[in-house]
């Protein structure tokens, strides 16, 4: 293999771009295949789970892989497309090695994997020679906390059934990564490696994967983790997700936990639940962007930069009298924000708003707001009540999730692309 190290620490391949021969990128890195082997034979390298484009994984013999650097990956340009599927005899580096805690073999001391790395052969072929530990407990560092690269056969435990396994290092190497991603990967763990990751993320970042998953995955780590834990989850996630998580449980567990969040996250949450799933009370998210009338362009602005903002949520803001928070005082109107990019930042909101367009009622059916939308192209419409107050705004999204098919997330992330098998792959992953 031409630009290939010595020495490949494989955690460290999380998230790098993978080239095809002219430099056109195919992927990124998900994951490390490996075949374990009796010991003391180190674990073979097969390849790499590499996520393509359209989200989906695919497997990339490592026979085919001509450069490995510290940002990039290029391969001889032939991939076979079919989606990844883990075979029985094979291991995932980062899902279920990372944190495994495993013993030196002559004290018997406990330690934890940290990373592992594979070496090249007069053959070609690469195994996994190298494993980096962080003491637990004993004598094998001299301290805790401190790391150490020893040889693979120096340890033992790789085969057994690892029953408290931690998260730390898989989250560590996928710590930059978008949560629809991250979702997608935890889809894919098993489920006692997905209640782990879950447990060890913290409630913004778990919150954040839960809104990407699949219906029964939700509810399947909603339930590890505890009630308190999943109400504080609760709590982070957007009301609306929330709201849709929390309708799909028995009615006594979802009473439990909205008792259990704090009153000022559970209330706008009970009003969504309210409304039936497909109308537009049940579509819209309590979140909007809210100015009062006597706010400035810039200050309109300043809001709708925030980074955690959805993007249809930030293309407009809505004009209200107080208070600005729903369900609102009156309504005023909306404010586009190519509007507030084209007049002077003192401007106020009051004299740009646009009052004409009538805004949603939350009885409306998700076909009339889709139609609502499409006529006037917008990315998102205020629900307004009878009363004039704004109690909330459908986005696109919202209507997406709500038009496709109920298991469309789960479709996508399950879908296998009608690909031949490759034989070279076969040959490969046939041989431990």
């Amino acid at each position: 293999m031409s630009g290939a190290p010595s020495r490949v620490f494989l955690a460290r391949l999380a998230g790098v771009a993978v080239f095809d021969p002219v430099g056109d990128q195919v992927g990124r890195i998900r994951d490390v295949v490996v075949a374990l082997r009796l010991a003391p034979r180190a674990p073979r390298v097969l390849g790499l789970v590499v996520e393509v484009a359209s989200r989906h994984t695919v497997f990339l013999p490592i026979t085919r892989v001509t450069v490995i650097e510290a940002d990039a990956v290029v391969f001889d340009g032939r991939l076979n497309v079919r989606r990844f599927q883990k075979r029985e005899s094979e291991t995932l580096v980062i899902a279920e090695l990372l944190d495994r805690t495993v013993r030196f073999r002559d004290s018997g001391d406990a330690v934890s994997v940290v990373d592992v790395a594979m070496e090249p052969t007069r053959t070609r072929d690469w195994l996994v020679t190298k494993v980096a530990v962080r003491r637990t407990t004993g004598r094998g560092l001299r301290k805790r906390g401190e790391s150490r690269i020893v040889d693979w056969d120096a340890v033992e435990g790789f085969s057994a059934v690892e029953l408290g396994q931690g998260a730390a290092g898989l989250i560590a190497a996928f710590e930059r990564m978008k949560p629809a991603d991250l979702a997608n990967i935890v889809h894919e763990l098993p489920e006692k490696r997905r209640t782990e990751v879950a447990v060890a993320l913290d409630d913004e970042r778990l919150a954040d994967v839960l809104e990407e998953l699949p219906e029964d995955d939700q509810i399947e780590i909603l339930g590890k983790l505890g009630v308190d834990r999943a109400a504080d989850v609760l709590e982070a996630m957007g009301p609306d997700d929330a709201a849709d998580l929390l309708g799909e449980l028995p009615t006594e567990q979802r009473e439990q936990l909205l008792t259990l969040m704090e009153p000022r996250d559970a209330a706008p949450v009970r009003r969504l639940l309210t409304y039936p799933d497909h109308s537009a009370g049940g579509l819209m998210t309590t979140d909007p962007v809210i100015v009062p009338p006597d706010a400035t362009v810039a200050e309109a602005l300043a809001l709708i930069r925030r980074p955690d903002l959805n993007p249809a949520l930030a293309a407009q803001v809505y004009v209200c009298r107080p208070p600005a928070m729903t369900p609102t005082g009156r309504y005023l109107g909306t404010v586009h924000f190519q509007k507030l990019l084209r007049e002077p930042p003192p401007t106020l909101v009051s004299g740009i708003v646009d009052a004409e367009l009538d805004p949603l009622r939350p009885t409306m059916s998700l076909e009339a707001v889709a139609m609502f939308l499409a006529t006037y192209n917008l990315v998102a419409g205020a629900v307004v009540d009878e009363n004039g107050h704004l109690l909330g705004s459908v986005t696109i999204d919202d209507v997406l999730d709500h038009l496709l098919p109920e298991d469309w997330r789960e479709a996508a992330m399950d879908a296998v692309a009608e690909e031949p098998a490759d034989p070279e792959e076969e040959a490969l992953r046939g041989t431990t």
